[in-house]
């Protein structure tokens, strides 16, 4: 969903200057559908204690880096659970997300 600082800063990914799906809330960065394997690449300290999402301080995943509707990236982009995968922009979820935070939809 939102892009690490490996991949290029010139990218057309909305994403790169958003992040609002990433704070939007702490019960939305939570594991489904991902196997033990996967779960396991996730780094622990990105992880709640009850090891069904990732750890959240407030709304914000703590693995999002960055300011909000500025510039963000994710630290764990390549491992990321799948809700952050199937969640793209301008779908349903990041209209809601980006009303939150007072960001105009995407077309």
């Amino acid at each position: 969903m939102v892009v690490t600082a490996n991949q290029s800063s010139t990218s057309d990914s909305p994403c790169q200057a958003c992040g609002a799906c990433c704070a939007y809330s702490e019960n939305w960065p939570r594991f489904s559908t991902e196997d033990d394997a996967a779960l396991g690449l996730i780094p622990e300290k990105f992880v709640n204690a009850k090891q069904s999402g990732m750890r959240c301080e407030g709304d914000r995943c703590s693995a999002l880096s960055g300011r909000v509707g500025v510039e963000t990236s994710c630290v764990v982009y390549a491992v990321r659970p799948e809700v952050c995968r199937t969640c793209m922009p301008g779908d349903a979820e990041c209209a809601m997300a980006r009303r939150k935070f007072g960001l105009p939809a995407l077309a």
